[in-house]
């Protein structure tokens, strides 16, 4: 059964960091670009980072240049969003989806595999 399934979510004070990790289980993984995306309470959900399967194309929001870094391990199934200096507008529930192309993309409508989310919480 094709599943994403993240973790490393949590409360921590501004500025300092988090690791993010999505873990996929049947083929999804295979072949697939992937992406972070985030939702906060009341607003849509928004594109985050994005990575191509052999990881050599990248694209990031705007938002989160320069202190969010995606990162993928194909020998493990797995996703990473290493994300510093984080701030309280990052506050949000934070998805991991696979693309249907081997892309990256910031569209979301091109992401058909979801996780159940995970929560980051930053405080002032």
């Amino acid at each position: 059964q094709d599943k994403l399934v993240e973790s490393g979510g949590g409360l921590v004070q501004a500025g300092t960091s988090l690791r993010l990790s999505c873990v996929a289980s049947g083929r999804m993984f295979s072949n697939n670009g992937m992406g972070w995306f985030r939702q906060a309470p009341g607003k849509e959900r928004e594109f985050v980072a994005g990575i191509s399967w052999r990881g050599d194309n990248i694209l990031y929001a705007d938002s989160v240049k320069g202190r969010f870094t995606i990162s993928r391990d194909n020998s493990k199934n797995s996703l990473y969003l290493q994300m510093n200096d984080l701030q309280p507008g990052d506050t949000a529930v934070y998805y991991c989806a696979a693309n249907r192309r081997a892309i990256a993309s910031e569209s979301r409508s091109s992401y058909n595999y979801w996780g159940q989310g995970t929560q980051v919480t930053v405080s002032p």
